[in-house]
Formats: C-alpha cells, structure tokens, sequence
C-alpha cells in the first residue's frame, strides 16, 4: 500500500484490509470482486492483484508462510528489489537495502551524484547496512528521507550525518539529485452514459419503484482491469440498451499517472423494463458473448462495487440528481 501513497492515507486502508484479509489464506481465497473491492480508493489496483497472486503462491508453495530469502521474496509477483528488500530487513533482519525515493535522495547527496545509477544505489547502501539492525537502519534512512533530507528546502542543519554529506560540502543539494524533466501528459475525455431506468410516475425509478442504473466491468487486462464502471456513450448500442439523452451532470476530471482524463457523465433513461436485474441480484452480472458482464444496481449500493474514484464521482453526482429530481419536477 505504502509503495505509491502517504502513509497517512494508507492508514484507514490498511486497517480495513486487515480486518478483511487478516492472514494468507483468507486473501487467497477471496474473489477478485472482494480483494478490488477492498482496495477500493487506493488507485493502483495492480498491487491489489499482485497481493492476491502472491497469496495464492505463498499458500500453493510456501505453505502459508512468506519466504524469508530475499531471492525468494523477488520471484513473487509485484515484488521489486525495494520491496524485497524492505520486507526481508524489517520482517526477517536479512542485511539487504531498500532503496526507496527517500533512500536514493539521501545518497545521492551524501555521495554529491546527480544522476546516480540504481546499481550504485544499492551497492552503496548494501555497504553502509548494519548487519546487526538492518530493519532499523533502512526505515532510519527512509525517514531521514522524509522528514530531514527532503526534495525542497531541506533541514540540513538539523540532520545527523551533515558532517559527511559531500553535496553540503559542495553546496550542490538544492541540485542533488537532478530532476528529470516531466513530460507532457496527454488529455482525453470520456462521454460516460449514466443510464437511469424510468418509471411511468417519473424519471430514475426501476420496475420495483427504486432507481436502477447500469454498470459494466471492464476487460480483465489494461488499465483499471477487472473494475466496475458507467458504460460509455458509444458502447450502448453494443450492450442492446436504447435510451433517451437526458441532462448533463458535472464532468469529473482524474489524472492518472500517463494521463489526465476528463469524463463527461450524461443521464440516459430507459423503459422500467430494461432493468431486468434488482438490486439483489446485482453481484451476479450477466455475460453474453457480445457484451461485457453487467450489472443492474440500486445507487444506494454503488459502494458494493469495485469502482474507480472518477467512477465514485460520477455515482455521487448520479445521486445528487436523482434527489433533486422531483424538487425539478415540483418547480
């Protein structure tokens, strides 16, 4: 969890997973619905995946056991040399580094190298580990990454290896170490379909008299694989759904790492009749072979669903509308 969020946010998460997936074997035999679910808000849904891999190997072939070898910690999947080197130190005290963001800022200020290559990195580390407390020292150089040495305005007065820093010496740690240059993210919008079955006594109420609308999951692979979401505009022909364009909700804007998106969610009703699914029923999508796997839902449990936050936003501002409608209807 820690790998790309603050661990004040991670925090609450990681409480909740716990309680969920208390050990191995309970996460391995969770459904990929519930371990998504879980993770819901994270964003980054591919560790979730890989932790749901991982626990069904360290079930299969570890005997419910994490391996403590730090080789043996790599080969699982989703497990890169700073997190084998972080779980074998702290959790099992191998004197191995683990070189975080906050390591590799530190070191290269201590070694006063701009662009230090990966392998230094680590070759440096390795040999300044104490052998003794190698967990202690690698969350110690984590956290003086953090607090003491960090990327603008570090206290380097206040940090307790100043004397040996070779970019204080040299008067280079505003430049240490050199920041690539961002590139430019591409921007793409999105018209997302929000699909309201209608009811002959108003707009946005299923057959039983409460609203439905309609999701659908996307592709197993990809971007955001395996999770829930408003089908697109263009996609409802292909999903046999023929509705009327109604009002436009508030676009939602997401930046995700190689883009920033914007959605832009229109009301679209249906007959009653097209809701076939209650909401009961709505963890058990059907699946044809032309059309993605769907789902019929009630609003109110939009949170029983493996949504993205831009996905999230657009439920909330489906409920928003749908409160307000008779208000609407009434002026």
């Amino acid at each position: 969890m820690l790998q790309q969020t603050r661990v004040e946010t991670v925090i609450p998460y990681y409480r909740r997973w716990l309680a969920s997936f208390p050990d191995w074997e309970s996460l391995a035999g969770a459904t990929d619905d519930e371990v998504l679910l879980g993770w819901k808000g994270l964003g980054y849904y591919g560790r979730a995946r890989n932790l749901h891999r991982t626990a069904k190997i360290v079930c299969e072939r570890f005997g419910g056991r994490l391996p403590e070898d730090p080789r043996e910690l790599r080969s699982l999947p989703g497990v890169g040399e700073y997190t084998a080197g972080a779980v074998g130190s702290i959790a099992f005290g191998s004197a191995v580094p683990a070189v975080d963001g906050n390591v590799r800022r530190v070191l290269s200020r201590l070694l006063d190298v701009g662009d230090p290559t990966p392998t230094r990195l680590r070759d440096e580390a390795a040999r300044l580990i104490d052998p003794d407390r190698p967990g202690d020292f690698n969350e110690a150089l984590m956290e003086l990454g953090a607090t003491v040495c960090t990327p603008r305005s570090p206290r380097c007065g206040a940090c307790p290896v100043g004397d040996e820093c070779g970019a204080l010496a040299a008067g280079t740690v505003a430049e240490r170490p050199v920041r690539n240059a961002r590139k430019r993210v591409p921007r793409v919008e999105y018209a997302v379909a929000v699909v309201v079955a209608d009811a002959p006594d108003g707009p946005g109420h299923g057959r039983d008299g409460a609203p439905h609308t309609l999701l659908v999951r996307r592709p197993p692979t990809g971007l955001l694989a395996g999770m829930w979401e408003f089908p697109a505009l263009t996609a409802l022909a292909d999903l046999g759904i023929t509705g009327i364009p109604g009002p436009r909700l508030d676009p939602v804007v997401h930046a995700f790492t190689h883009l920033r998106a914007t959605y832009r969610p229109v009301i679209v009703h249906v007959a009653p009749a097209a809701a076939k699914r209650p909401p009961a029923a709505a963890k058990r999508p059907s699946t044809t072979p032309a059309a993605p796997p769907t789902a019929w839902t009630h609003p109110d449990h939009l949170d029983e669903f493996a949504l993205p936050v831009a996905q999230q936003k657009i439920g909330a501002l489906l409920r928003d509308w749908l409160r307000d409608t008779p208000r609407r209807a009434s002026g």
